[in-house]
């Protein structure tokens, strides 16, 4: 008879084999977190990347977020953008993003300026330097000058100076100083440069490139010949000193007779052919030499080799006339008047007394 003992032995045997061969089935799936539900709390965020802090609960950089530039809740205005953790103006024109006081790249009289306008580009002031020698006048960039308040272009003449003009080139803000003043420039008329003529035929006057030609006849068997002279009033002020300087080429000319002359330069000129004292202090040029016309002094000179060149008469405080020829002082005399008019050209109508010559330029200079 089998006992109760014997029994129970037998199934703690059987179990045992049955755990010892254990679970074929496969491991079930891991579970995973629920994602809806809140990380806790009690861990701190932190932000690590270089410029950013920590504002309303999310990592922000404070050098670029307009909303919170250089510190949280530090929010910049609707016209201004972050930059390195300032508020900066800036403008949106064309689509693109302009940084305040920037230049309109196609128009330097231009920029942006967002309190006036942060769509559009702004004219620079009135007299901003927007180049080398230029200005800006009403918004475009030019040469001039803006000198108390008021433009003047290039070349303009001070009002209170002639010896005084605007040269961007030098200065943009001040009168430029200028070595003379034109008195005649050849090639244009002359006529609406003041100057006025006396004449008598034959004689002519015509216009070159860059010169106006006298020339003077005289008919075969005629009592008087032609008279040409060319002249300026109010040329120099007769109460103060001055310098002529006359740039001129002549191609024919008849020597002089005392106090006439058929190429001749007048520091001072009374209508039609100048008084007796006029003419005894004109400088008459002959085919070899200068002089003066009442024959005091000469000095020999090539006038007639083909050549331009420079004859300057210059008054002293003294009254003490000197003329040079290229530089180089040839006549002095004492006691030079002028009436402040002066000619240039054939003051003689007698027979045969004829010239030719091209004037260049006349110019006063500056003291």
């Amino acid at each position: 008879m089998v006992s109760i003992r014997s029994i129970a032995l037998s199934c703690l045997v059987v179990l045992g084999l049955v755990a010892a061969c254990g679970d074929d089935r496969p491991p079930g799936p891991i579970s995973t977190p629920d994602a809806s539900v809140e990380p806790d709390a009690s861990v701190p965020v932190t932000c690590n990347n270089t410029g950013e802090a920590l504002c309303g609960g999310a990592c922000v950089n404070t050098g670029t977020d307009p909303a919170h530039c250089g510190r949280c809740d530090n929010a910049c205005t609707a016209i201004e953008g972050c930059e390195g953790g300032v508020c900066v103006a800036r403008c949106q024109i064309d689509n693109l993003r302009v940084s305040s006081g920037a230049v309109n790249p196609a128009n330097a009289c231009e920029q942006c300026v967002p309190t006036t306008s942060a769509t559009s580009w702004t004219p620079r002031a009135d007299g901003t330097q927007c180049g080398t020698g230029q200005l800006c006048s009403a918004g475009v960039c030019s040469q001039k000058c803006f000198i108390d308040g008021t433009f003047h272009d290039t070349g303009a003449v001070n009002p209170a100076n002639a010896c005084e003009v605007c040269a961007p080139a030098t200065s943009t803000s001040q009168w430029t100083a200028r070595a003379g003043i034109p008195l005649l420039v050849g090639g244009q008329d002359i006529t609406a440069q003041g100057w006025r003529v006396t004449s008598l035929t034959p004689s002519s006057l015509t216009l070159g490139p860059d010169y106006v030609r006298l020339a003077t006849s005289t008919n075969t068997g005629e009592r008087s010949g032609g008279q040409l002279l060319i002249w300026l009033a109010n040329a120099v002020d007769p109460a103060k000193p001055f310098k002529l300087r006359v740039t001129i080429q002549v191609d024919s000319v008849t020597n002089h007779n005392s106090l006439d002359s058929s190429a001749a330069i007048l520091g001072s000129f009374t209508s039609p052919v100048g008084s007796s004292t006029d003419r005894a202090q004109m400088v008459y040029l002959d085919r070899a030499a200068i002089g003066w016309a009442d024959d005091t002094q000469a000095a020999a000179f090539p006038v007639m080799d083909g050549a331009y060149h420079v004859y300057e008469l210059s008054v002293d405080a003294s009254k003490v006339a000197t003329v040079s020829i290229d530089g180089v002082a040839r006549l002095t005399r004492n006691n030079f008047t002028t009436n402040g008019t002066i000619a240039i050209g054939d003051q003689t109508n007698d027979p045969g007394f004829d010239g030719v010559m091209r004037i260049k330029s006349v110019e006063k200079l500056c003291q």
